[in-house]
C-alpha cells in the first residue's frame, strides 16, 4: 500500500471484529517495529506487554472506563516505562554496544560516564517524563506500521494506570503502564470506519520559511 493511502485508511478503531486475530507473522512484524523505534541514547526505557488472553482483557476492560476496544481487540498492547534508569542501565547498554559492534572501551568510555552523570542528576519525575515522551514516539510508529500492514488500531490514554499496574503485576518488574494500543481488525458495523477524516487544510497547519 502507498503510505498516504494507508494513513487515509487508518482511523481510531472503536469496535474490533472479535473473530479476526492477528497472524503470528503480523504480530512478529509489530514486535520488531517496536524494537527498532528510536529512543533517547538508545537506552530503550519503554517495554511492551502484549495481552491476548480474553479473561485478562475482560479484567482490564473494567479499568479502562469500559471502552469496547479493550475486550474486542485481537491483542492489547500495553506500553510501559522503566521506573528506574541508573548506572546499571547505562552499563548494560554499553556492554551490548561492545558485544554487537566490537566497539572498544576507549571509544565509548567517555560517553558512558557522561550518560551516567546525566541520569544521576535527573529527578524521578524527569526520568519518567522522558520515558513517557519516548513511549509516544513508539506509539506513533506502531500505528503507522499497523496502517501499512492493514491492521487496525486505536491509541488510548484513557485508563486507570494504577489498576493496570496492579492487575499486570508491573511494579515488581519496575514498570509503569502509560499508553494502550488495542490492535486487530475493524468490525463491519463500526460506523466510524466509513466516515471522512476531519483535518484542517495543509496550509493552515504547515508553514514553510
Amino acid at each position: 500500500m502507498d503510505i498516504i493511502k494507508s494513513l487515509e485508511w487508518r482511523y481510531a478503531c472503536k469496535k474490533f471484529d472479535t473473530n479476526k486475530k492477528l497472524s503470528n507473522t503480523q504480530l512478529e512484524k509489530l514486535k520488531k517495529s517496536f524494537n527498532l523505534t528510536a529512543t533517547s541514547f538508545g537506552l530503550q526505557p519503554v517495554k511492551l506487554l502484549i495481552v491476548s488472553n480474553n479473561k485478562l482483557k475482560n479484567e482490564l476492560f473494567k479499568h479502562a472506563y469500559s471502552q469496547n476496544q479493550i475486550n474486542s481487540c485481537s491483542h492489547l498492547f500495553v506500553l510501559c516505562i522503566d521506573t528506574e534508569i541508573n548506572e546499571t542501565t547505562v552499563d548494560n547498554y554499553f556492554e551490548l554496544v561492545k558485544k554487537m559492534r566490537n566497539t572498544p572501551e576507549d571509544v565509548i568510555g567517555v560517553f558512558r560516564n557522561q550518560l551516567k552523570d546525566i541520569y544521576k542528576n535527573k529527578s524521578q519525575y524527569e526520568i519518567e517524563k522522558s520515558a513517557i515522551n519516548q513511549a509516544y514516539i513508539i506509539l506513533g510508529n506502531l500505528m503507522t506500521v499497523c496502517a501499512l500492514e492493514g491492521i487496525d488500531s486505536c491509541p488510548m490514554e484513557g485508563f486507570n494506570s494504577e489498576k493496570f499496574d496492579e492487575t499486570l503485576k508491573l511494579k515488581s518488574k519496575k514498570l509503569k503502564s502509560v499508553l494502550l494500543l488495542p490492535v486487530g481488525f475493524r468490525a463491519s458495523d463500526d460506523f466510524l470506519s466509513t466516515q471522512k477524516k476531519v483535518r484542517k487544510s495543509i496550509d493552515e497547519i504547515i508553514f514553510e520559511i
